[in-house]
């Protein structure tokens, strides 16, 4: 199943894409979607937007991570970050996509086992368990591949857990 990580963001929105077979992971694509600096909030937005829509209709995901806004000091900044989320959200929502929400420190304890990792350490994690992932691959893609890892865990256990209830192993 083809799985997409996004990494919401105002600026750069990252984008990644596995292929996940089993508990085998494959990496597939990633990199940004970029939105004009300088410019209003819509046309960002609609870039954004524009954007994430591309790459869902280019690669044809058939679920999508998502990792959630972490609420910064400044309230202008957060409800911005805030719309763009909302913005990618919708993009993969429209697409007919299932989207799944993620907290930054279960998506690091997905990827790291710790919640507390660093940005280097999930990138070093994601080049691991992605074989492929290049080192000049941007912090924004690696973030959304960390989403896309996330998703495939939790989507994996979900499965299991499910069909243990089916059988009945599970109350």
């Amino acid at each position: 199943m083809l799985l997409l990580g996004l990494d919401p963001g105002l600026r750069f929105t990252g984008w990644g894409l596995i292929e996940a077979t089993g508990s085998r992971l494959r990496h597939v694509a990633c990199g940004t979607v970029a939105s004009p600096k300088g410019e209003d909030l819509a046309t960002r937005l609609r870039c954004l937007h524009e954007g994430v829509a591309e790459v869902v209709e280019r690669w044809q995901p058939q679920e999508a991570g998502v990792e959630e806004t972490v609420v910064n000091r400044n309230a202008g900044s957060s409800l911005k970050l805030g719309h763009a989320r909302g913005v990618v959200i919708l993009a993969a929502a429209r697409a007919g996509l299932a989207v799944r929400e993620y907290p930054s420190m279960v998506v690091k304890r997905a990827v790291t086992g710790t919640g507390h990792a660093t940005k280097e350490q999930v990138a070093m994690m994601v080049r691991f368990l992605l074989p492929g992932v290049a080192e000049a691959t941007g912090q924004d893609a690696t973030d959304a591949l960390a989403v896309a890892i996330c998703h495939a865990h939790y989507r994996a256990t979900e499965r299991r857990v499910t069909g243990a209830v089916r059988q009945g192993a599970l109350p």
